[in-house]
């Protein structure tokens, strides 16, 4: 399964929020900017997060963006499903009618695990561990001393 720029450009939106959490509305021209997303089209995307439950957006000038849960409670399986859609490796695993060798094929039994893993994976990572990995990696990617980079 191939995530589509939905799907990734959707979960690069939604850790920006993240990182902004607490701190008010992101205004979705700074959301864009930051990161290098047509403002346009990240609109596109957050129409469905919002719909979800997973962002609200604030009117007004000091409107914009930010989650509408807490980052621990949202899952980049939320997030996914509701840009992509169901996440089936393959058609047959999410419409078993679509194949009528389904319920003798065990190659249909391999790409229903590889969903559920995925769905599984995607499921236990939440935006608050994502925060968590982007504060890590930018630790981790501070000069250890002035006029010294640390390779990334």
């Amino acid at each position: 399964m191939k995530l589509s720029t939905r799907g990734r450009y959707g979960v690069r939106a939604m850790l920006e929020l993240a990182l902004n959490n607490g701190k008010g509305p992101v205004p979705l021209r700074d959301l864009a900017l930051r990161q290098e997303i047509s403002a346009k089209y990240l609109e596109q995307l957050l129409i469905p997060l919002k719909g979800a439950g997973l962002v609200k957006s604030v009117r007004g000038a000091r409107g914009g963006y930010q989650l509408a849960l807490e980052p621990a409670k949202i899952s980049l399986y939320d997030i996914v499903r509701s840009l992509e859609g169901p996440l089936a490796p393959v058609e047959c695993v999410q419409d078993a009618n679509y194949c009528e060798r389904v319920g003798g094929c065990t190659v249909h039994l391999v790409w229903g695990e590889m969903g559920r893993l995925l769905v599984d994976y995607l499921s236990s990572m939440t935006l608050a561990d994502m925060v968590a990995r982007q504060h890590e990696k930018d630790r981790m990617c501070q000069p250890s001393s002035p006029g010294l980079a640390v390779a990334q």
